[in-house]
């Protein structure tokens, strides 16, 4: 059997995180008290994105600390799986958010209230620097699915900043109330359209699915095509965690002399030209490949390659 192991390190994704972390948290305490105190639903609304925001990166940070944990012999992959788990959680949070934003919204246009418009664009003003120095920490950092999800809810939030303001000038200047609730609404259909599509990505992720970058029917005839191998079947690919893909197959060769030859072309092939760097390999004999049939109902079955 063939098996070959490539380590993806996190860097500081975790310190950037908990950084990020404690500036949202910060300021969204100021935003929520100028938010009650002037009447304003976009502000109060931007506030609670941040604390959400503050949980989101808070979970983020404790999974990336999670997938930097060594393997043991009850964790053989590591605990890189938390980064799915916090993703989950993050976008079923925003989804509750969005739900808080339409109900809050469509009350307060049927009972408007007066909203303090100079204090909620200076207040929104403060919190759109303090999210875009969120985003550009979060934008330099490692790029993976936990961390996108987390960059997912400050861009939400900095849009959240960028309503209120609107609104507060619309406010002081005009004096529609309405504009308030209404670009309340319109974050929140914005967020709802990210966070589900973060949520199917975790799913699929959780579910044990290939990469959506990775057609297994591609891997599968490249493999068949490694000189040396008649074909290909038990293929399977999933990630542990973002990032770090894992494949098993079965190779069946031309000639089981070989095989170290074969294995080697076959993992430098899915390391140049899938970036998959851990993958175990299982080699049958050609004479085998006469003798298998396909077990009914068994999709993970498929076979790739020649038939001899």
């Amino acid at each position: 059997m063939g098996h070959h192991h490539h380590d993806h390190a996190h860097g500081g994704s975790g310190n950037t995180l908990l950084i990020a972390t404690l500036l949202t948290l910060g300021y969204a305490a100021v935003e929520a008290g100028v938010g009650l105190w002037a009447g304003s639903l976009a502000l109060v609304a931007d506030a609670g994105h941040m604390v959400n925001d503050a949980a989101a990166l808070a979970l983020a940070a404790g999974a990336a600390w999670l997938a930097r944990r060594q393997t043991s012999s009850r964790h053989s992959y590591g605990l890189g799986r938390a980064e799915f788990l916090a993703a989950l959680i993050n976008s079923l949070a925003l989804l509750a958010l969005v739900a808080w934003l339409t109900v809050s919204a469509v009350e307060r246009l049927q009972t408007p209230q007066p909203v303090q418009g100079e204090a909620v664009s200076l207040t929104a003003a403060i919190g759109l620097g303090i999210n875009l120095l969120v985003a550009w920490l979060l934008s330099r950092g490692e790029q993976n699915l936990n961390t996108r999800a987390a960059l997912l809810h400050v861009m939400g939030d900095l849009l959240g900043s960028v309503a209120a303001l609107l609104s507060g000038l619309v406010i002081a200047f005009t004096g529609w109330t309405p504009i308030d609730p209404l670009l309340s609404l319109a974050i929140g259909a914005l967020i709802l359209f990210s966070s589900l599509r973060l949520l199917r990505e975790t799913l699929h992720g959780l579910m044990e699915g290939a990469p959506f970058d990775i057609d297994p029917e591609e891997v599968g005839r490249a493999l068949a095509a490694v000189p040396g191998v008649g074909s290909v079947h038990d293929l399977h690919i999933w990630q542990v965690k973002a990032g770090e893909t894992l494949l098993t197959a079965h190779l069946v060769v031309q000639d089981i002399a070989r095989w170290e030859g074969v294995m080697e072309a076959s993992h430098a092939l899915l390391a140049e030209r899938f970036d998959i760097h851990h993958a175990t390999l299982q080699p049958e004999p050609m004479t085998r490949t006469v003798r298998w049939r396909e077990p009914p109902g068994h999709d993970g079955q498929h076979r790739h390659g020649r038939t001899p």
